[in-house]
């Protein structure tokens, strides 16, 4: 079973636990330390039922698992790809860990995902963990330090706020990867959400899903998503569904527009996602192939949940057209993303 706070295991100097944060009107959200990994999201359905709307696991060895597809976990020290597994700053030239197709893929072989936050600070609403990643860890340079906060609002509404400084110019790309089913499973697919996404363009990829560094508009595409549209309606034309990077708006602080909006019919649920990121990767689990057995015995079919994942673009330390990843000595790395869940 998960470890529950009240009763942390020693793993060496490290402790390990899972923090349970709410409202007063029930919303929950449970984090672990390993990973930064949302385990659970309990928000009501039109009729008052509360559900875990996340995928995962009922065990840590389960989420420890290499095979686990980084359910609900922090994503770094840079999320989705770069290209080749190599980067240079300036005239420093950097090989990363090859973890995807020759790529580099949320961080490499022990991404942020795969290590014990430290629980800086908790309480009732909100918890904050913390990671010191040391300069050269899966190729990476610079010591980077990292502190995100988790904190449920009143109005049912899930905030995480990332800042990150360093000791030397380093890429950082920080999110979360929660894969989401509105309908707590009792729709196997998400294939019926209905899906909106501000975004004119998207990035376009290669075979690797890497960017070719051309932005492609949306308009007629499988990919246009800028008004509601059942997320099963297009997806055939997309194999193996979808996963890309869409441009979005460019937003400031506070945030009052959805980048996103996604609602199941099934539930009444409705998810709005606000966003300080360029980017939204939207994924449909397309690796999914019902191997994977999950909490309360949910067996994971392909697009059985999705993963809208606020960053920067892939690939930006190799296109200098990209909106810039490169943190610099002196510098904090801040990003915010906001998801809010109502009924309809």
């Amino acid at each position: 079973m998960l470890p529950k706070a009240e009763s942390k295991k020693s793993t060496g100097e490290m402790l390990l636990a899972q923090h349970t944060i709410r409202n007063r009107t029930g919303m929950q959200v449970s984090i672990l330390n390993y990973g930064g990994t949302i385990t659970e999201i309990l928000v009501p359905d039109k009729d008052e039922n509360f559900d875990n709307i996340v995928l995962g696991f009922s065990t840590l060895e389960d989420f420890r698992d290499n095979n686990s597809p980084y359910f609900g976990a922090l994503m770094g020290r840079y999320a989705n790809r770069i290209g080749k597994a190599t980067f240079r700053v300036g005239d420093v030239h950097y090989k990363l860990q090859a973890n995807n197709n020759g790529n580099t893929l949320h961080g490499g072989n022990k991404g942020f995902d795969k290590v014990l936050w430290k629980v800086k600070t908790v309480s009732d609403n909100s918890v904050k963990l913390i990671y010191d990643s040391p300069d050269g860890e899966e190729g990476f340079p610079g010591n980077l330090h990292v502190e995100v906060l988790f904190t449920v609002g009143v109005e049912n509404t899930l905030t995480l706020e990332y800042t990150a400084t360093t000791d030397k110019a380093t890429p950082v790309n920080l999110t979360s990867h929660p894969y989401f089913n509105l309908s707590a499973g009792k729709n196997p697919t998400i294939l019926d959400h209905v899906l909106q996404i501000q975004a004119e363009q998207l990035t376009e990829v290669d075979s690797n899903s890497i960017p070719t560094g051309k932005f492609l508009g949306v308009s007629e595409t499988p990919f246009d998503f800028r008004a509601p549209k059942r997320i099963g309606t297009d997806i055939m034309h997309v194999a193996p569904g979808y996963d890309h990077n869409f441009v979005l708006p460019v937003v400031t602080e506070p945030l009052t527009q959805p980048a996103a909006e996604l609602y199941d019919p099934l539930s009444g649920r409705v998810m709005r996602l606000f966003t300080t990121e360029p980017g939204l990767q939207f994924y449909t689990a397309n690796f999914l192939d019902g191997s994977i057995t999950g909490k309360n015995g949910h067996v994971y079919v392909k697009h059985a949940g999705l993963c809208l994942e606020p960053q920067h673009f892939p690939d930006s330390p190799n296109k200098p057209h990209f909106p810039n990843t490169i943190l610099q000595p002196g510098e904090t790395y801040h990003q915010t993303s906001r998801f809010e869940f109502l009924v309809r």
